[in-house]
């Protein structure tokens, strides 16, 4: 059976059942389960100390108001970092390669956003479509950009995730597949690629970090514009 580059993209069945629910639900059982005291190792502690540090940042760019996400943006957070974290080992399925479940998670909180600063807000969140001091003859087509650069938000969010979690999942592929094909024939040149394949591993656990808060980075600073 020949298998392409894309077929680690393809979601697993067992018994055409999918199995892409157990891969995002297996990351919350990493999460320190609640107990009476408020330390129970040195484990919790460090995830704790480390959900503190991204509550706080996350938070930063938000008044009083937007505190109130606070739970919903540090969750989804953790969720997606453990998610990226977790598809970089051998044999598994990435679930935020799909381009599919980024855009269910970034549409609805992207509307959630904006339906809030329509409601408590309406005069100043329909004025971001009209910059201020704009000449009459460009007010049509300035509205025009503006509406479509708002609604184009959750479309960004879903792409940039998917698009840099694929391309190094399959630079990841590439690179190993070339160093297998070289061990025979060219001992030295793969022990080189072998290198640039740790270090390409490195900076995907670098990425996996990143965009995981970009993700909810841009999300929060969408809420700062409605609240």
């Amino acid at each position: 059976m020949n298998l392409s580059f894309f077929d680690q993209f393809t979601s697993p069945h067992l018994l055409g059942i999918p199995l892409v629910l157990i891969s995002m639900l297996f990351p919350t059982l990493l999460l320190p389960s609640p107990t009476n005291r408020w330390v129970t190792n040195r484990l919790s502690t460090i995830q704790l100390w480390f959900i503190h540090l991204t509550t706080k940042q996350l938070m930063l760019p938000l008044n009083k108001g937007g505190h109130k996400w606070a739970l919903i943006l540090t969750s989804l957070m953790l969720l997606l970092l453990m998610i990226n974290l977790l598809g970089l080992l051998p044999y598994t399925f990435t679930p935020t390669t799909q381009l599919s479940m980024n855009m269910a998670l970034a549409f609805p909180l992207w509307l959630a956003t904006l339906l809030t600063g329509l409601r408590n807000q309406p005069t100043l969140s329909l004025g971001h479509l009209l910059p201020e001091g704009t000449p009459t003859p460009l007010i049509p087509a300035l509205i025009l950009i503006e509406t479509i650069s708002l609604l184009i938000r959750p479309l960004a969010l879903g792409v940039r995730l998917t698009a840099n979690l694929t391309a190094g999942h399959l630079l990841i592929q590439l690179i190993s597949t070339a160093t297998t094909a070289l061990l025979p024939i060219l001992p030295t040149v793969s022990v080189l690629t072998t290198l640039i394949l740790l270090l390409l591993t490195i900076l995907e656990i670098a990425v996996a970090m990143i965009q995981a808060y970009v993700f909810v980075l841009l999300l929060s600073l969408y809420l700062q514009e409605n609240i």
